[in-house]
């Protein structure tokens, strides 16, 4: 089964990752490789680097829903004033500025 490349397949691999697992997990890892035509490296790499992007993105994407999206847009157009501490933190001068 062939996937599509990305730009990191076409990139020379000069770094190595080692990984200590227990034989129950490296053949898991080998069946679920196996049955979609992958080696170890291949299914392993694809795996870590598809959790990565997951991860990336849920810390910048959100999905919301049209009632979500528009209540989220009226706090960002509509700020709360700023508190008087707020006002007197940033009217004292930076310790670095005394």
């Amino acid at each position: 089964m062939d996937t599509p490349s990305t730009p990191a397949d076409s990139e020379r691999r000069d770094t190595t990752i080692n990984v200590r697992l227990t034989a129950r997990t490296r053949d898991l890892i080998d069946s679920a490789a196996s049955l979609v035509g992958k080696t170890r490296s291949e299914f392993v790499l694809e795996s870590a680097r598809q959790q990565a992007t997951d991860v990336l993105l849920d810390q910048r994407l959100f999905m919301l829903d049209a009632d979500a999206y528009a209540a989220f847009v009226a706090v960002l157009d509509n700020p709360p004033a700023p508190a008087a501490r707020l006002k007197a933190l940033l009217a004292d001068k930076s310790p670095w500025e005394s």
